[in-house]
């Protein structure tokens, strides 16, 4: 799944298990946010090193 399923998801889960009373659900539900945040710092590092490669390609040229 992607960032923002796994975020959707987890807040979807969190707040199912509040209602219900389900511990468990509830930290599902974070650690399903909680890699959502890290896939999309993730694919921001990512984006960022490919902006540095192209500087540097464009700079030795």
């Amino acid at each position: 799944m992607g960032e923002i399923a796994n975020k959707a998801k987890g807040r979807i889960k969190r707040a199912v298990g509040a209602l219900t009373g389900d511990e468990q659900l509830e930290s599902e539900g974070a650690a399903d946010e909680l890699h959502g945040e890290a896939q999309g710092v993730v694919a921001d590092v990512k984006r960022a090193a490919k902006d540095v490669v192209r500087t540097v390609k464009k700079a030795v040229k």
